[in-house]
């Protein structure tokens, strides 16, 4: 049949998009975060004490320029606010060692004591997974017996390879463990006079990046109004963050001593340290602190109570009042926060976690200020 010359005049008109993205410029962001990625990744322990020493400064600096307009120096002022913060950590660790050593003698215990348990329940009674393993045995020695009663024997002259596995020793564990304390106590310090550094320079690096932004007045403008939102949206974040933790490290020992577990207290610290880290904390503290009761009560009804009532005030607070104070303090959009959380958590491990979302606060404040960069700002954004 031939075609209808009319046809073609009743057809829509055909509307081509243009896009507007070069292949190679595109290629060439793509390459450039990859390497910077690999940058960082490659020199984590460079980079992550100094964007510690970055956020405890901005932490702290409210607190030395108050006592900067009492005319105290800010050298004099700096030394002794971190001499304080070290001696009331020290203080309370020391006086909470003891209980955390017998805490932390009590989990092999209850690890035992909580495997003993499954194990006697399934002997007792066969669980579905123990029902399906035997279907798959039955399964198996039918097929072998419909392929000849027997399974074919193992070929002569053929020399049989044992592997055995490295024997466990002690010195090349306390060889590593030793290494791995020197390491952190080094870093422990490296942050410490880093925090201390920046804080007696004060705002010189703020002047320094002012300076060298651009000879326009434009450029100099936008510097100054990104690092305003830096700096106070990192202070109301790390505010928001330091009364979530002292508030459920308060609320965690107080319910888990009217519960009756051994150790609140330390219980109630670690639930305010590890409120810093997102999603692994709280998991940490509700899973420990219901096999710790599960050995101490010995019944399964009151480990799931205590990890319940560790479970329903973690999602309280990291879930209802953080979220809430965060976005009335910062404008940040929660699915991008939760990916970008979770990759500085591939990227650097626990201090991607800790660090993440104040280092996503920052690129989202320098991306609203230039122009190809926008629309990084609108998805880190409400």
């Amino acid at each position: 049949m031939g075609s209808d010359p009319d046809s073609t005049e009743d057809e829509p008109p055909r509307v081509l998009l243009h896009m507007p993205v070069d292949v190679r410029n595109a290629a060439l962001v793509v390459l450039t975060a990859l390497a910077i990625l690999a940058v960082l990744r490659w020199a984590s322990a460079f980079f992550i004490p100094l964007m510690l020493g970055i956020v405890f400064s901005y932490a702290l600096s409210p607190i030395v320029d108050g006592l900067q307009r009492w005319r105290v120096p800010r050298a004099l002022s700096a030394a002794v606010l971190i001499l304080a913060i070290l001696g009331g950590a020290g203080g309370t660790a020391y006086s909470l060692s003891d209980d955390a050593s017998d805490l932390i003698a009590s989990l092999p215990q209850a690890a035992r004591k909580l495997r003993d348990s499954v194990t006697s329940g399934r002997t007792a009674k066969a669980t579905p997974l123990d029902t399906v393993q035997q279907a798959a045995a039955e399964l198996q020695k039918a097929a072998e017996e419909a392929g000849g009663g027997s399974a074919a024997p193992p070929p002569r002259n053929v020399a049989r390879v044992i592997v055995e596995k490295p024997r466990f020793d002690l010195r090349e564990y306390l060889w590593s463990g030793t290494l791995g304390l020197v390491t952190g106590l080094a870093q422990a310090v490296l942050v410490t006079f880093l925090t201390y550094f920046m804080l007696v320079s004060g705002d010189t690096f703020r002047r320094k990046l002012v300076k060298i932004a651009g000879p326009g007045l434009a450029e100099k403008k936008l510097t100054v109004q990104a690092l305003d939102e830096i700096n106070g949206q990192m202070q109301r974040y790390l505010l928001v963050q330091l009364l979530a933790s002292v508030g459920k490290g308060l609320v965690v020992g107080i319910a888990f001593a009217l519960l009756g577990l051994n150790h609140a207290a330390v219980w109630g610290v670690a639930a305010g340290v590890l409120n810093l880290v997102p999603y692994i904390g709280p998991v940490a503290i509700s899973g420990g602190a219901a096999l710790v009761a599960f050995l101490q009560f010995g019944d399964v009804r009151s480990a799931l109570l205590v990890g319940g009532v560790a479970t329903v005030i973690a999602v309280i607070v990291g879930y209802l009042l953080v979220p809430w104070a965060t976005s009335k303090a910062n404008s940040m959009n929660a699915v991008a926060v939760f990916i970008g959380v979770l990759a500085w958590g591939w990227l650097w491990g626990v201090w991607g976690l800790l660090l993440g979302i104040p280092i996503l606060m920052a690129i989202k404040a320098v991306c609203d200020r230039v122009d190809h960069l926008k629309p990084v700002g609108e998805l880190l954004g409400d």
